[in-house]
């Protein structure tokens, strides 16, 4: 092949992600505001510090975005010269794969997600949230 010359190549369509039903979405939604009241909050938001220097978590709720659930946490920042007084950032996600089927995974310190767990129950997904650290705020 000469240099500069284009070539074809098959490039397949990927295939389109399922819609998530309704009664799916409420059942996650539920779920994970249990999870969120009765374990995430308590154990991540802290009384604030006599001294405060560093970051913290002030919030953490779920929110849907097409067929991903996400975790978010927000962080107040105390030091007067921060950008912002606050910031917001996710932390799990869980990804609807069809049949009552999720895919898990967690942001990396790179920015990028990674996918840990395929086709889990939505119940195993939120024990693994509980259970692993790679999903802490």
């Amino acid at each position: 092949m000469k240099r500069g010359q284009t070539t074809w190549a098959f490039n397949p369509r990927k295939s389109p992600k399922p819609k998530v039903p309704e009664d799916v979405k409420s059942e996650v939604e539920t779920k994970a505001k249990e999870l969120v009241e009765s374990f995430l909050k308590p154990e991540y938001i802290n009384p604030l510090p006599e001294e405060i220097r560093f970051n913290y978590v002030v919030d953490i709720y779920t929110k849907w975005y097409r067929s991903y659930f996400y975790f978010c946490a927000k962080y107040a920042c105390p030091d007067p010269q921060a950008i912002s007084p606050s910031f917001e950032t996710k932390f799990a996600r869980v990804e609807y794969a069809g049949d009552g089927l999720f895919n898990l995974s967690y942001m990396r310190h790179t920015g990028t997600w990674f996918e840990i767990f395929r086709d889990l129950s939505i119940d195993e997904c939120l024990e693994t949230i509980k259970d692993l650290s790679h999903f802490q705020p």
